[in-house]
């Protein structure tokens, strides 16, 4: 097993007390892991063979040239469905670099289907999150009543819980919950959240009751904020009253996290099936 439940003490700094810069070095993800640009590099790389050998179609959901996603099925009749959002800090990546991370849950027998999404500055956070709710509305149209599970890394997490409401669970990998320290770093250059978005957009700030299981998973070396993120979600998501694990990956960082899903005797991919009730 390589996740574990609950979560230590993050260790983070009270982001408000830094300054503009520690701040977006707090959130640096790729300047934090060695080595982070060649795994992207081996991601595409895989995910090219992949998608020519897996691919089963691409739709649009939308008019924009990234209002696509793209479907891999596992062979299963009616089997459930996972919805895969990319990460990038909402202005990087496309859904094409990360088909390899299908190959676990479709093993597992889970259908999956990758969302793609445009990027800030072209489009502002509102309209990103609008578009994964109608990636969603396209899959769940065509589901037949089939389980959908909406999950995601990174920026791709955020996106993930704050749709979960339009799926029957989510799974938030590494994910950004709260957008307050967000709008004080070099990220904000191309996002530009206003006070509104950051209120409206914030899964944190949205837990109805009644709502998704979430599972929220995280590295257990990753940066300290990317820890406190994932751990008052789910801390806030408890007392709330809402259902979903806390599972830290022992040794991993903000990349290394995701091999848990791409193989299909990772914990995320087996967390994924357990989602998908099979």
């Amino acid at each position: 097993m390589d996740t574990a439940p609950d979560a230590p003490e993050t260790g983070a700094a009270d982001w408000r007390s830094l300054d503009r810069a520690a701040l977006s070095r707090a959130y640096d993800n790729s300047g934090a892991v060695p080595g982070s640009a060649e795994t992207v590099a081996a991601w595409r790389a895989q995910s090219a063979a992949f998608r020519e050998a897996r691919l089963d179609a691409e739709r649009a959901y939308g008019p924009g040239p990234r209002q696509r996603l793209d479907l891999y099925r596992c062979g299963a009749p009616s089997a459930p469905l996972l919805a895969f959002i990319h990460g990038g800090y909402w202005q990087r990546n496309a859904k094409e670099g990360f088909s390899c991370m299908a190959a676990g849950p479709l093993a597992l027998g889970l259908d999956v289907a990758m969302i793609g999404y445009t990027l800030a500055p072209e489009a502002s956070l509102s309209e990103i999150a609008a578009e994964i709710r109608a990636a969603l509305r396209l899959l769940r149209s065509e589901s037949r009543g089939r389980r959908l599970v909406v999950s995601g890394w990174s920026a791709g997490g955020h996106l993930a819980a704050l749709a979960a409401d339009a799926a029957d669970a989510g799974l938030a990998i590494s994910g950004i919950f709260e957008l307050a320290p967000i709008a004080r770093t070099g990220l904000d250059d191309a996002l530009r959240l206003s006070a509104e978005e950051i209120a409206a957009l914030s899964p944190i700030r949205h837990l109805a009751p009644g709502g998704p299981p979430v599972s929220v998973v995280y590295g257990a070396e990753e940066l300290p904020e990317l820890r406190r993120q994932s751990t008052a979600y789910h801390a806030a998501r408890v007392a709330a009253g809402l259902a979903g694990p806390l599972l830290a990956v022992p040794g991993a960082q903000h990349f290394s996290v995701l091999d848990g899903l791409m193989r299909p005797d990772g914990g995320i991919a087996r967390e994924a099936a357990r989602l998908a009730a099979l």
